[in-house]
């Protein structure tokens, strides 16, 4: 029997069983999985970005509250800090038009908007974050997939080996160094979701701290008429007695 100077990965999937093949597929699914998610989040950061930065600046540019509310019917939101914005004029108006009429309504109309906000804030955390559960479970188990491939590939390389017997250094490293090919597969699938978790994660921390200081700056806006700081720039946190729960 000639030896096996090379390492070939169609060869060790040609001659892995069922278990060695199927982890073989599952890691190329979660590969595909983990780029998938990369480039749809990217897309949809630079979308977001780029709308959140046009409206921020129509909207402190409007010249009233009312103007960015006739803008808002006029176009729809797209993206939070426009929803944020048209959630928390509607509100205010909702409230000021209408008495408690149910439960949704009660409280003062710091109370009614304070919920309109911190509603808005929840759901957009939650639409950030998807996907993120799927990147981490890449990650953390895609290692032990691949050594479990190893691990099983070696396992049956060495008792083919042993059926034939012929166990010379160069009968052995050929099978069990095909074998080490799943912990690198498993390697090169974890590192790429570890990074794009990671980078997500910090991303989505500064764009809602951004959600969050627009949100006291509206609130403040629409309670006492003026804006908290400068326009347009990052604010001082409004009374925690007013916006305890926004954001959190």
């Amino acid at each position: 029997m000639e030896p096996q100077s090379t390492i070939d990965i169609a060869h060790f999937i040609g001659q892995a069983d069922a278990v060695g093949k199927g982890l073989f597929v599952v890691l190329l699914v979660m590969s595909a999985v983990t780029w998938y998610l990369v480039v749809v989040k990217a897309v949809q950061a630079s979308r977001t970005r780029l709308q959140a930065q046009r409206f921020l600046h129509a909207f402190w540019e409007s010249s009233s509250v009312q103007a960015v509310a006739s803008s808002l019917d006029v176009e729809p939101p797209r993206e939070a800090f426009s929803r944020l914005a048209a959630h928390a004029i509607t509100a205010a108006g909702h409230h000021e038009r209408r008495d408690a009429e149910t439960l949704a309504e009660g409280g003062t109309a710091a109370d009614f908007l304070t919920r309109a906000i911190r509603r808005v804030i929840e759901e957009e955390t939650a639409r950030c974050e998807s996907g993120l559960t799927t990147l981490a479970s890449i990650a953390s188990t895609a290692p032990f997939v691949g050594l479990f491939g190893t691990v099983w590939g070696v396992y049956h390389a060495l008792v083919a080996i042993g059926m034939s017997g012929q166990g010379s250094l160069d009968q052995i490293a050929g099978p069990v160094g095909e074998a080490l090919i799943m912990t690198a597969l498993g390697l090169a699938v974890a590192v790429p979701a570890v990074l794009a978790y990671n980078y997500s994660v910090r991303a989505n921390r500064l764009y809602l701290s951004r959600l969050d200081a627009f949100a006291h700056d509206l609130y403040a806006l629409l309670t006492t008429g003026s804006a908290i700081g400068d326009p347009g720039q990052p604010s001082a946190p409004a009374p925690r007695s007013a916006l305890a729960s926004v954001g959190a």
